[in-house]
């Protein structure tokens, strides 16, 4: 008996709930994703076993079954074996969750995350067994649960986690509208490689196959390989993955910046069709200490307190020669900012790189409020946008949602159109366009502000967001000077009694 979206949808926000009180929101994800992906594994393996003795009966031995398998399940670790037992209940789900990952090491190592299962103080046996209990009310093998129902089951999940986290949602969600639309420009291509360097929970990755399947393409030549920095959003990223049946794919933890996971023979950082990412914006202590000696180090090193440009460095660097694009999420700030900046701009302008800037709508983020642009690279231009820069203003396409502004389909490929003719194809429908040659751009010293080539539609907003970004530079910048005067206004043996200490 099949399950509905809808019916699934709430029985695992109700497993969710479970955790409500004892459990802070912003962890729920921590929790429910291995409980999710355990349940799913162990229930699939039993119909896996029962379709194993449909066929063979008692002529079934270990080695024919294991050809019915994806995954190893070592005898003691099905869920129905675990989870009714009553003594340190936490303790024997970490053991069971250790017991899988080192039956399946080249597929499901660390996929369970570090979650601290046996401690009673963040997880109470009451919360783990209230959230046993709501999974025990749904059944996720293939009988009851397809690949779509169950992968549209993790998304709805990551998008409530990410409503009750708030500004912490950043860290893990890109809102998938914003996803849809790099994707959309991007068009990754059956056989082709896809590689987000920020991968949080995978979303950008999915995207891709989900396209591609939607089209009617084969997803299944889909290489998609990605890098996540924190642990619990990497093995969230890998869980995600496998629930949508995506086989061929490599999701690595650690620094992109300070530790490329992904290398070619020679050490150079190795190269991929498509190259798309939402990093952290303005990220300071990102390592630009080492950058000036970094091949990827592009056209200069980037401020210190601002990794903008080292991500889009390590990107443009990332991008197979011919058939390389790029499509990542940046702060306005990137298009304006300083002299040191203003030379990278420059430079990528010059090396004929950039193809187009594409504001952003304010507000759809869940980490700041102000508005978003999207940098998109190729390696080789079309002959028609060589030595110009593409400016598109979607700062309008939007409606008003209860807490971030949302776009819709239809703004999506609005969007996309726009950006694959040039120009607005509706002529008026509200998305300015403009091919911009590199003299003009010149002339205004490597300034990319949408405002500067084009009418900006939502024009007080997008001022709002500069004004706020270059505020916050500015009190940065104050709160450093303040700290180095103060320093020395010490080491001098004046009393800093008699000063105001403004800076944090």
């Amino acid at each position: 008996m099949t399950i509905t979206q809808q019916e699934l949808e709430s029985r695992l926000w109700a497993a969710a709930n479970a955790l409500r009180g004892p459990v802070d929101p912003a962890d729920f994800k921590t929790y429910v994703f291995p409980m999710l992906f355990w349940k799913w594994i162990s229930d699939t393996w039993v119909y896996e076993h029962d379709a194993a003795i449909d066929e063979y009966g008692d002529d079934l031995d270990d080695e024919v079954e294991a050809d019915y398998h994806r995954f190893e399940m070592p005898e003691g670790t099905l869920w129905s074996e675990v989870t009714g037992k009553v003594v340190n209940l936490g303790a024997e789900v970490a053991k069971t969750f250790q017991r899988i990952e080192k039956a399946n090491p080249r597929s499901l190592a660390g996929v369970f995350g570090d979650a601290s299962w046996g401690n009673k103080e963040r997880i109470p046996e009451s919360a783990l067994l209230g959230l046993i209990q709501a999974f025990n009310q749904i059944r996720l093998d293939p009988s009851t649960v397809s690949h779509d129902l169950l992968g549209a089951g993790y998304e709805y999940l990551l998008k409530n986690f990410a409503d009750e986290s708030g500004k912490k949602a950043g860290e893990f969600f890109t809102p998938r509208e914003v996803v849809n639309l790099l994707v959309g420009i991007l068009h990754p291509e059956p056989g082709e490689s896809v590689y987000d360097p920020t991968c949080g929970s995978g979303g950008m990755l999915v995207a891709t196959i989900n396209q591609l399947r939607e089209s009617g393409k084969d997803h299944r030549t889909l290489r998609v390989y990605g890098q996540e920095i924190n642990l619990t959003t990497a093995s969230i990223a890998r869980m995600n993955l496998f629930l949508h049946e995506i086989e061929d794919f490599d999701i690595k933890r650690g620094d992109t910046l300070r530790a490329p996971a992904f290398k070619d023979s020679a050490g150079a950082v190795r190269t991929f069709d498509a190259v798309i990412a939402n990093p952290p914006f303005s990220l300071a202590n990102w390592g630009a200490d080492r950058w000036a000696s970094d091949p990827r180090a592009i056209c200069g090193v980037p401020p210190a307190k601002s990794g903008d440009f080292a991500f889009v460095q390590h990107m443009v660097s990332s991008m197979n020669p011919g058939t390389g694009r790029v499509g990542v999420v940046m702060p306005h700030g990137v298009l304006f900012r300083g002299k040191t900046e203003a030379k990278i701009r420059q430079c990528l302008i010059e090396k004929d790189l950039l193809e187009a800037v594409i504001g952003l709508p304010p507000n759809l983020f869940y980490s700041t409020p102000i508005p978003a642009c999207l940098l998109i690279f190729r390696d080789q231009k079309s002959a028609e946008r060589k030595d110009h820069v593409l400016f598109i203003d979607g700062s309008a396409r939007f409606s008003k949602g209860k807490n971030q502004n949302v776009m819709s389909e239809g703004d999506v490929q609005s969007l996309v159109d726009v950006y694959r003719a040039g120009e607005d194809p509706d002529g008026g429908g509200g998305t300015e366009a403009r091919l911009v040659p590199f003299e003009e751009i010149e002339t205004n010293s490597f300034d990319l502000s949408l405002g500067r080539y084009i009418k900006v539609a939502a024009e007080e907003t997008a001022d709002l967001g500069t004004a706020l970004v270059a505020y916050a530079d500015a009190r940065q910048q104050r709160i450093d000077t303040e700290a180095v005067m103060f320093e020395r206004l010490a080491a001098a043996g004046i009393d800093l009694g008699m000063f105001e200490v403004t800076g944090e």
